[in-house]
């Protein structure tokens, strides 16, 4: 039988006197924490819940290091043939001293937040680091004196392994923290908390409070002002950092985070944003880990739905919302968010609708055929490999080649993506490659190269891709499809064979023809190294219209940004994902293409993440290689684009041919 965390920890106690200390642990865990008011009787078996949820970590936190001692002394024992009975009489001093010399910090959320420059900040990306320490900041309330205090305490630290930043309380826009950032020293970035959640989160109630944050356990070493307490606590943090959270008092104007007093409605208000954000991967059979089909299902998730929304793992494949627009890209507004976190942190009450709207759109979804070619019968359907996938553990990419048995060349205006098995397609891409060529084809040899990009397939409702009116992808003849297939497991085996549906252009057609270029940047990865910059670029020879971009690198990518450099030498970012996810690859399809002149420069510009604070990084302490495969790195930005004034001819290559 599985033993609860209680339990492990008891059988770690050999003798009846290790037992009673701990029961003894425990029970001080109860009576130290704080209990909820309960007013009644039906509160009353929610409370019990909530408590003991309080009760595991204190009891977790005091076993820690008394567990530590008796294992120390059971060595000394077994060298010894003596029992340990000092350090039993030790560990029940310490047990039966009041409950105040027992030292805890403060634990706290994970979050993310974007910077003024656009710039991702996550506390658990700080593994590497000792602390992340941030201050609270208002325009219109931070004096000057009180910033450069900071940036003073910054600047002596500036050596050590630690960072800092600037919380911003005020709610302004990019653009206004943009602004503001030019006038605050460099070294303090300042983070943007649009809703406030983060500071709520951390109980700030002064601007000008100083947080001392430990990324690695999550928890909190110093809460207060910028005084001597404070570089106090800098000054052990790499050698006896804090066993308790330390707190002083801050003196700044006082900081309102409430929230509305009204708790949003799970139907009005909730159930909405559920249905538009979530469901299409968050239903039965969807390649979400859960089905987000009724109030039950959400209301046991919400703990975890709450921690990846402030962390920013979920919606996937998030944008920085201020360059571009595409609807491939998953985005939440702050308002939405903020409803969200307000529903929860309120216990997710139910409300008094009487409908369910999420199951009612389970049922919908559930009596709709999906599969239904959105522009009917596809003019070729080629069928894919059948991949068998297991129930259990992680799949590298995989590769093949389809064949095609075309008279001729063909004009692809459009194709949709049919899923064997969406439940574990996580994306596919296709390319078209030569007789000779693998996926890479030229790019294995060139960093920059154009190529035929058919599309991309991710999870979501844009299955079918329609190509810009009077472009397309040419495939000669002769030349096949080269697919890469990305699967994620969810406990059952299956076999995915996908299709793939091709809409050809009509004969006499004029056509632009629709191509991909690749910009890469070749290079070496150290070890331990938390931000590896890197930009490519190329000149632009003829005028284009770019229409998408796609990020491509592996375990160890970090961020990658989209520029155009015009001959004057005016620069604009295209597209940001600033929180790259090798999990999440799409093809961004621009809402509204862009257009770039002639001897202008295409640039993508990032950096990689070989450290610990990588929750991907399969290990932080290897030096990795350039290369095209998983195991190696790559660091590659495609812009898919068309030349307007080279306009070709289908008459021989229709759908009727």
């Amino acid at each position: 039988m599985r033993k609860n965390k209680r339990q492990r920890q008891f059988s770690l106690a050999n003798t009846r006197a290790e037992k009673v200390i701990l029961a003894l642990i425990f029970q001080q865990s109860v009576t130290a924490c704080p209990t909820d008011t309960v007013t009644n009787s039906t509160e009353r078996g929610q409370s019990r819940s909530r408590q003991a949820m309080k009760v595991v970590p204190c009891f977790v936190e005091q076993t820690r290091g008394f567990l530590d001692r008796m294992n120390s002394a059971a060595r000394i024992e077994r060298a010894s043939s003596q029992p340990h009975r000092l350090t039993l009489t030790f560990a029940l001093l310490l047990v039966l001293h009041p409950m105040s010399v027992i030292a805890a910090l403060e634990r706290v959320s994970d979050f993310a937040l974007l910077d003024a420059q656009g710039e991702f900040h996550q506390l658990s990306r700080y593994k590497h680091r000792d602390a992340l320490v941030l201050q609270t900041y208002d325009p219109v309330c931070s004096t000057s004196e009180e910033i450069q205090r900071f940036a003073s305490v910054q600047a002596a630290f500036s050596e050590a392994n630690i960072s800092f930043g600037l919380l911003d309380t005020s709610g302004a826009t990019r653009a206004e923290l943009s602004a503001l950032s030019g006038s605050l020293p460099k070294a303090l970035p300042l983070l943007q908390d649009g809703p406030r959640l983060v500071a709520n989160l951390l109980g700030a109630g002064k601007v000008g409070e100083v947080f001392v944050l430990n990324p690695d356990r999550l928890n909190l070493f110093y809460r207060g002002n910028s005084g001597d307490a404070l570089t106090d606590v800098l000054k052990t943090l790499s050698t006896s950092p804090p066993a308790d959270t330390l707190v002083t008092e801050a003196s700044g104007c006082a900081l309102a985070v409430s929230r509305s007093a009204k708790t949003p409605d799970y139907e009005t208000d909730i159930a909405p944003i559920i249905k538009d954000k979530c469901t299409e991967c968050h239903r039965r059979g969807g390649v979400g880990p859960f089905a987000m089909d009724s109030y039950i299902m959400l209301l046991g998730w919400s703990p975890m739905i709450r921690e990846v929304i402030l962390n920013k793992r979920m919606p996937p494949a998030q944008v920085d919302p201020e360059y571009g627009y595409s609807k491939m890209a998953r985005y939440l507004t702050d308002e939405e968010i903020e409803t969200l976190v307000a529903w929860i942190d309120a216990r997710a009450p139910r409300g008094n609708g009487k409908k369910d709207p999420l199951e009612i759109h389970a049922a919908q979804l559930a009596a709709t055929n999906e599969f239904e070619w959105q522009l009917g019968e596809p003019d070729r359907i080629v069928v894919g490999p059948s991949n068998a996938i297991p129930s259990t553990g992680v799949m590298d990419y995989l590769y093949e080649d389809v064949a095609l048995d075309f008279d001729g060349d063909r004009w692809l205006r459009a194709i949709e993506t049919r899923p064997g098995d969406e439940s574990v397609l996580h994306h596919l891409m296709v390319f078209v490659t030569a007789p000779n060529e693998d996926f890479w084809g030229e790019e294995r040899e060139l960093p920059v190269v154009s190529r035929r990009f058919v599309e991309g397939y991710a999870p979501g409702p844009h299955r079918l891709i329609e190509f810009d009116e009077g472009t397309g992808v040419l495939i000669p003849q002769g030349h096949k499809l080269s697919l890469q297939f990305h699967y994620v497991t969810n406990g059952q085996s299956t076999v995915d064979t996908t299709e793939l549906g091709l809409y050809f252009a009509e004969s006499g057609e004029s056509i632009v023809e629709r191509r991909a270029l690749a910009v890469g940047a070749r290079f070496e990865l150290p070890a331990e190294v938390a931000d590896f910059p890197l930009t490519a670029e190329t000149e632009i020879e003829n005028d284009i219209i770019v229409t998408g971009v796609r990020a491509r690198m592996s375990y160890r990518g970090k961020k990658m940004r989209f520029v155009s450099v015009a001959p004057d030498g005016g620069e604009r970012i295209l597209f940001s994902v600033p929180a790259y996810n090798y999990g999440w690859q799409p093809h961004y399809v621009f809402d509204e293409p862009v257009a770039i002149a002639a001897g202008s420069r295409l640039r993508v510009e990032g950096a990689l993440d070989n450290s610990l604070s990588n929750p991907t990084n399969p290990d932080s302490s290897r030096v990795v290689a350039w290369g095209l495969e998983s195991w190696e790195e790559m660091f590659t930005g495609y812009f898919t684009y068309y030349e307007p004034e080279a306009v070709s001819d289908s008459s021989a290559n229709s759908a009727d041919d």
